[in-house]
């Protein structure tokens, strides 16, 4: 994603967003990180560590001790996020109020759907191992106070997740509870891809009768058409330049790749 920059002092050491992969410049920045993604400032990012950087790279000394005295005396994140936004003096009135009110919609939310709408967040931002751990905490605490479908999207979303990061039997795993808890199809589709991408897999027995050979054709080919549109891609192109060299050199930079692309999609904290 790209920040936009507006002049003023600009850090000489920028604040490392982890959630986005991006560094922090100045105080238009950070305000304008807040504005759009919300919902990743709300469980305690606006920390000492965040604070000194206020303090020290914006020269906002005044501010930063405001900052303080607020956390320690236990105010809510949303009403210190407005404050420092107020201060900066970036957004107008009407925006900042636009702002409260979504900060007030995520805290209307139950626990659960919050913690999902969290983990959805991440997921989009290719944080896969923190939205795993934020997903695989729902399932462990929900304790019956979740309903069926709400848990069968947790689980299809973990179930995305641990594709992404090339855990397939996981995958497989996590889709196979939420059809359990959610009769769609699509959850059947997706658990069918996963034996396309790994041989290992197949699907369970009690499946079969659902699943027609031409149910599977049309599936396949839905399946063919995403990969030949993923062609394209710099990490289609990776492979294609990878498997031009000697074998040698194949081997050592199919290592080296597929290290790039497991730390990038897992996120791990």
């Amino acid at each position: 994603m790209s920040v936009i920059v507006c002049g003023q002092k600009r850090a000489e050491h920028p604040f490392y967003l982890e959630e986005l992969g991006i560094n922090i410049y100045s105080c238009q920045e950070l305000c304008y990180v807040v504005y759009h993604h919300p919902l990743l400032f709300m469980d305690g990012i606006m920390d000492q560590s965040l604070v000194d950087f206020i303090r020290n790279e914006f020269n906002m000394g005044f501010v930063a001790a405001r900052l303080e005295q607020r956390m320690k005396s236990g105010e809510k994140q949303e009403d210190i996020l407005l404050f420092f936004m107020q201060e900066c003096n970036y957004y107008t009135t009407a925006e900042l109020n636009k702002l409260r009110q979504t900060l007030m919609s995520f805290k209307k939310l139950s626990v659960f759907e919050y913690a999902k709408k969290k983990a959805d967040y991440l997921a989009q931002f290719k944080q896969y191992g923190r939205a795993i751990a934020g997903y695989e905490e729902i399932l462990e605490e929900r304790d019956g106070r979740a309903d069926d479908q709400f848990v069968s999207r947790v689980l299809n979303n973990l179930g995305a997740c641990y594709a992404r990061v090339f855990q397939f039997r996981k995958a497989m795993d996590a889709y196979d509870k939420a059809y359990e808890k959610r009769k769609d199809m699509s959850i059947l589709e997706r658990m069918y891809h996963l034996t396309l991408m790994d041989g290992g897999l197949a699907l369970k027995d009690r499946y079969q009768p659902m699943v027609s050979g031409e149910l599977m054709e049309k599936w396949k080919r839905e399946f063919d058409q995403i990969q030949e549109a993923a062609k394209g891609s710099p990490e289609v192109e990776q492979i294609r330049v990878l498997f031009e060299k000697d074998s040698v050199r194949r081997m050592e930079g199919a290592a080296k790749l597929v290290e790039e692309w497991k730390q990038e999609y897992r996120g791990m904290a």
